[in-house]
């Protein structure tokens, strides 16, 4: 079995919330000897997690970084998020990984939470395997959660072991198919090599004969052998299983128990033996490396220590002092969690954080001669928000500042003012992201923030016209002010916005007077009766006077301020509701269950169709109403196992009546 190492190699691992990631994570460095002691999440002194957030929730909310040295061999290991709401965290460091470990729970129903992770790798031919934790459990099952996570890969899975049970159904090691070599698990310590037992001889020989039947489709010398009855040996079997993982062409499958330490070495020596090198990551990457060149997968504020850009090193030399991109290297260092330490230099492979890079941003591949061009999966849409604003008036520039260094960090995080209702919105992924951006406002950046709805922007217009005379007077020595207009407002079709013209004839109002009629009509469109803005009027100027003196474009504009003041209430003003176009995808069997959540929102069933591209997957078509989008993706995922999603758009402004327009109104303070 051949093994050629190509400088320091990089996994990532990924996974739903729950499903033993950091855990597992502090096994791997421990097994390596990168740590001498062992920490648990329960006790908050694990390497991952370190951020307060993280402790207080016992959950990861960020990447965390670590490198230990397995049988001579450098690595670099992150832990990503499993929330679906820190997805775009995890995909990046998915993006410089060299390989992925999918890490799920060994119960079938919860394959489904894996779906948008195996989609992302499937996409983006990321090498990735996947190790089946928490295999103590009693209802543990190897073989149901490799059936149902076959249901939402697009690659094949190969099952590379298969469990050992005792009298009590309870797992108690396994079954390696490829030495045909069995081992009893000990808990936190080495396994044991035993005697494959009798019992297990046909299921052992009928799971292997699946793996090589498996890796027979992409190898037809191995087909041939296996026609003839011929047995392949081991190096060959090796070689097609490297291969293939390599090529993205398989998904090998591992099992153990993070909490028990079972399985971890068998999964660290299945990194060292079949995991790609950094040029084939870059190659993946369609990064052709020149001189020296790192790309940025991860921003960082961290306090005193500013700006750091966590990046992975394609080729050349990275050292303090260096240029890359528009920025001068401040200092070069190594992570374990969120500690840092100084390296000075590093190479090829190798993960490190690179200090005072001001311009640098998340995704950026820097070269000596300034950022090239890089394939990079753009941030998710908002799907949740918060209008906010600092409890102290002088904290409102400091605000602004925590706000764009917290969505450099994390790109999926916007904050912006909405013209309409004049908030600053916080919008994202989720209440939890959004609430986690709220706690680090408070305990990084010393601000207290209250939060709170966003207003909806709702509009008003019209079902009435009518006519006005208005006639703005005003002397007060030297020149006085005079416009004497006559005004037609009636309703537009919907959607047609607002139109002016005038059927002046004579004179009576001169041409260059009229823009300011109009300007004047328009300022007024900004706050109705109903105190929103009109749309879908039109308006028309019929007739008036002037004063040669006295007459002015502000004394028209105050005439046509004035005609819509009086006119407006009485033309039948009614409450406009913004309607969105909203596509829901979720797992067929949730698919009952989103649309009884669209129903109860005043929402429209349009339909729903099997999602292109996602085997198991639905897309619900839906008109719902804005004002009944809070909350929708947080009910969404509550009722899917936390994965499913929406898409929306603007559709069209629709009258809103009765108790919902009082609400409304109200809200709005109108």
């Amino acid at each position: 079995m051949s093994h050629q190492p190509s400088g320091p190699r990089c996994a990532a691992l990924v996974g739903s919330y729950t499903c033993g990631k950091t855990t597992l994570f502090e096994d791997l460095l421990f097994a390596a000897g990168a740590i001498d002691r062992r920490g648990a999440v329960k006790d908050g002194n694990t390497v991952g997690d370190a951020a307060p957030e993280a402790r207080a929730r016992q959950m990861s909310t960020e990447l965390s970084v670590a490198h230990f040295d397995y049988l001579g061999e450098p690595w670099a290991l992150i832990d990503c998020p499993g929330s679906v709401e820190l997805t775009h965290d995890a995909q990046c460091a998915m993006m410089v990984a060299d390989i992925v470990v999918v890490v799920a729970e060994p119960m079938p129903e919860r394959a489904v939470t894996l779906s948008p992770i195996l989609r992302f790798l499937d996409d983006r031919n990321i090498p990735h395997l996947v190790y089946v934790n928490k295999m103590d459990l009693p209802e543990a099952t190897v073989r149901g959660t490799f059936e149902a996570l076959q249901a939402v890969s697009a690659r094949p899975l190969v099952l590379r072991e298969i469990p050992i049970r005792d009298a009590a159904g309870k797992v108690t090691g396994m079954v390696d198919l490829v030495s045909e070599r069995a081992w009893r698990w000990n808990p936190h310590k080495p396994s044991d090599l035993v005697a494959l037992p009798d019992a297990m001889a046909d299921a052992s020989g009928e799971a292997r004969t699946g793996m090589l039947e498996a890796l027979a489709d992409f190898d037809d010398g191995l087909m041939a052998e296996l026609l003839e009855d011929v047995v392949p040996s081991t190096d060959e079997i090796y070689a097609n299983l490297t291969r293939d993982l390599q090529k993205d062409l398989i998904v090998p499958v591992f099992f153990g128990s993070a909490e028990n330490e079972n399985g971890i070495r068998r999964l660290l020596k299945a990194l060292r033996h079949e995991a790609p090198g950094v040029e084939a990551t870059a190659e993946r990457l369609g990064i052709a490396p020149a001189g020296t060149m790192a790309q940025v997968f991860k921003t960082i504020h961290a306090g005193q220590s500013g700006k750091m850009s966590m990046v992975r090193i394609w080729s050349g030399e990275v050292r303090d002092g260096i240029t890359l991109g528009q920025d001068r290297v401040g200092s070069v260092m190594a992570l374990t969690g969120r500690r840092t330490s100084a390296r000075g230099a590093a190479g090829p492979g190798e993960v490190v954080a690179l200090g005072r890079m001001a311009s640098a941003a998340t995704g950026d591949l820097l070269t000596e001669t300034g950022v090239a061009e890089a394939d990079w999966p753009a941030p998710p849409a908002p799907l949740h928000a918060l209008a906010i604003r600092a409890e102290k008036q002088a904290d409102e520039v400091k605000l602004a500042a925590a706000l764009a260094r917290l969505a450099e960090e994390d790109p999926s995080l916007a904050a912006a003012h909405q013209a309409e209702t004049g908030e600053l919105v916080l919008s994202g992924q989720g209440e939890m992201q959004l609430q986690i951006a709220l706690s680090r406002m408070k305990n990084e950046y010393g601000l207290s923030v209250t939060a709170s709805r966003p207003a909806v922007p709702y509009r008003e217009t019209i079902t009435r016209a009518t006519s006005i005379h208005a006639r703005h007077k005003k002397q007060s020595g030297g020149h006085g002010e005079f416009a004497d207009i006559h005004l037609e407002i009636r309703p537009q079709p919907r959607g047609e916005g607002f139109a002016f013209d005038d059927r002046i004839t004579g004179g009576v109002v001169p041409k260059n007077y009229i823009p300011a009629v109009e300007k004047g009509v328009q300022s007024y469109l900004g706050k109705g009766p109903l105190g929103h803005q009109v749309v879908d009027v039109a308006v028309t100027l019929t007739d008036g006077s002037y004063h040669t003196v006295d007459s002015s474009d502000m004394a028209f504009q105050k005439a046509a301020l004035k005609g819509m003041t009086e006119a407006m209430p009485s033309c039948g003003p009614v409450l406009l509701e913004p309607i969105l176009a909203v596509a829901i995808s979720v797992p067929s069997e949730f698919t009952p269950r989103v649309q009884r959540i669209v129903t109860g929102r005043r929402g429209q069933l349009l339909g729903f169709d099997a999602k292109s591209g996602w085997p198991g997957w639905d897309e619900v078509q839906a008109l719902i109403p804005q004002g009944e989008m809070d909350g929708l993706i947080v009910e969404i995922r509550s009722q899917s196992l936390g994965v499913g999603t929406y898409a929306c758009r603007f559709d069209h402004l629709q009258e809103l009546h009765g108790r919902e327009a009082e609400r409304a109104l109200a809200a709005q303070g109108a």
